[in-house]
């Protein structure tokens, strides 16, 4: 059985896009995200019979927060254009840890409206916004691959200092370098050939050796 692994908050992303431009672009990361809520809810109300108490389900409820620093990011911009206009917009909440077997991420998928977007700007502190989405009907559960821009903006790789000569492969060889093996690289290395020849012997740098 393989290990379960722990879901830690930094790697749980929010993902948005006006559901009118669906046909037009991605799905676009909210940049700068420092809190992400999604709470799902269904009241329940109790009648008491001479039997005993019934319970009834009610309808199922569910809100999205979100917390991310203030930018001028388009979709950080179409926020403002859900609550404003009354615009439904389209969400993901991405686990970019856990991936099936087709390497697609775990995803919640849902639409809404921003019924909240608070901006606060405090003297001594980065602005914020708060958004609250108001989700309709039920979030639905599924796999997501992500574009290669976007998973670019999650996480970069490493690459050497050279140009980057025509599309960048984000696979560590960009630049003309070699990502870091953690298997085979630690402990190694040595001095280039070019400083070691460089170096002067004492004996041919003293007087007595001419």
């Amino acid at each position: 059985m393989s290990e379960i692994e722990a879901l830690q908050g930094i790697d749980t992303l929010l993902f948005a896009r006006k559901l009118s431009e669906a046909s037009k672009t991605d799905g676009m990361l909210i940049p700068y995200q420092t809190s992400l809520k999604l709470s799902p809810k269904r009241k329940s109300d109790t009648t008491k019979t001479k039997s005993g108490t019934v319970a009834v389900s009610g309808g199922l409820e569910t809100e999205l927060e979100a917390e991310f620093i203030a930018n001028w990011a388009k979709i950080a911009d179409q926020l403002d254009d859900s609550i404003f206009n009354n615009e439904v917009m389209e969400f993901w909440i991405v686990f970019r840890k856990r991936v099936n077997a087709d390497n697609k991420f775990y995803a919640y998928y849902m639409r809404g409206y921003v019924t909240e977007n608070p901006l606060e700007g405090k003297a001594d502190d980065a602005a914020t916004r708060n958004p609250t989405i108001t989700v309709i009907d039920t979030p639905q559960r599924g796999w997501t691959s992500l574009p290669n821009d976007i998973g670019a903006q999650i996480a970069y790789v490493f690459r050497g200092v050279g140009k980057i000569e025509g599309a960048a492969k984000n696979d560590g060889t960009d630049g003309n370098g070699k990502a870091w093996n953690k298997d085979t690289d630690p402990g190694t290395g040595s001095e280039p050939a070019s400083a070691a020849s460089s170096v002067t012997s004492p004996a041919s740098s003293s007087p007595d050796a001419h």
